[in-house]
Order: C-alpha cells, then structure tokens, then sequence
C-alpha cells in the first residue's frame, strides 16, 4: 500500500529577507564594538587628561617665567 499526499502542491518557501534598515545596522555595529569603546574610553580619557595638564603646565611656565 503506498501512501499519497495530502496535498499535490509543494510548498514555496521564501528565504529572502528583507535588508535591515539603517536604524538597525546602525544598532548591530554599535552592538559589536560596545566592548572596543568601553576598553578605548579610559585610554582616551586619560590622554586627554595627561594632554591638559602638560598645556596647563606650559602655558603656566611662559608666563611666570
């Protein structure tokens, strides 16, 4: 005895997507380089730091000199 289809019509099945939107990409690439920014933000906070006091210092330095 064979077994026969319930329907004798194959299913379509779509694997398009359609393309993200900006609002998206933009939150998947913020996403990936969360960790890259928080390991680069006391690195640049402290250039920034060290970068002040040394024109302070200089500045400092012309004039009462």
């Amino acid at each position: 005895m064979q077994r026969t289809p319930a329907t004798t019509q194959t299913a379509i099945v779509s694997l398009d997507k359609p393309p993200p939107t900006r609002t998206v990409r933009i939150r998947r690439w913020l996403r990936r380089r969360r960790r890259y920014a928080a390991l680069h933000l006391p690195r640049g906070l402290c250039y920034g730091l060290g970068t002040g006091l040394a024109g302070i210092g200089f500045y400092w330095l012309q004039h009462h000199l």
